[in-house]
């Protein structure tokens, strides 16, 4: 079927720059591709080139502006041995290009109830957050890793914005939490979520063996 569709598109124009198998479950997998289209193609021609081949369905069509590594994960676990005091800033600039999402943040809970929440760290497109937002933070703590519903009664109007998608897991402790959106989706699959839990864990080692 992959083959199928690889034809499919490039009969399209598209050129294909990567594929990422994203999931695979129950007889049916989730691929992530990038594509090159020629600047007289429209990428609404991707969808209906996608969907002639029997079995494909289109979860979304978004552009992507990111650097392409296929070794995404390795490069930042190996730039975590090197980062020092700096993993919280690290992981979260890193983590949109590995999941290709919008933005990444890491927020510190209160320590004790009634305190405000404080952003630790966050990639350049993540939301501006100012202290009457963050005084109650509907995802702090967190005991594991969550597929979160940024559309919640209790989630702060800046993260419920853009149709986003989030999940979240704690880093070291459930005080420490970090979140990662993509903005007008697709939702991320559990499969992600394992990965993000994996990096975090690891990220969390290493700034504990720094600190």
């Amino acid at each position: 079927m992959l083959g199928a569709l690889a034809t499919s598109l490039g009969a399209s124009g598209a050129d294909i720059v990567s594929i990422d198998v994203v999931q695979r479950l129950g007889g049916e997998a989730v691929d992530d591709i990038v594509v090159e289209l020629p600047p007289d193609r429209l990428p609404d021609g991707l969808i209906t080139a996608a969907r002639s081949v029997d079995g494909v369905s289109v979860e979304s069509l978004r552009p992507f502006s990111g650097t392409l590594d296929t070794h995404r994960e390795l490069a930042l676990v190996e730039a975590l041995a090197g980062s020092g005091p700096a993993v919280a800033q690290l992981l979260a600039e890193e983590l949109p290009r590995i999941f290709r999402a919008s933005w990444a943040m890491i927020v510190g809970c209160p320590p004790s109830p009634g305190g405000g929440s404080t952003v630790i760290a966050s990639s350049a497109a993540a939301p501006e957050i100012v202290e009457d937002q963050i005084e109650f933070f509907p995802w702090c703590p967190m005991a594991t890793p969550t597929l979160l519903d940024s559309e919640a009664d209790e989630v702060p109007t800046i993260f419920s914005s853009l149709g986003t998608e989030m999940m979240g897991a704690p880093m070291g402790e459930a005080c420490q939490v970090v979140l990662v959106g993509r903005a007008g989706g697709p939702a991320f699959l559990r499969s992600e979520l394992l990965r993000l839990a994996h990096l975090v864990g690891i990220a969390a080692t290493v700034a504990a063996i720094d600190a």
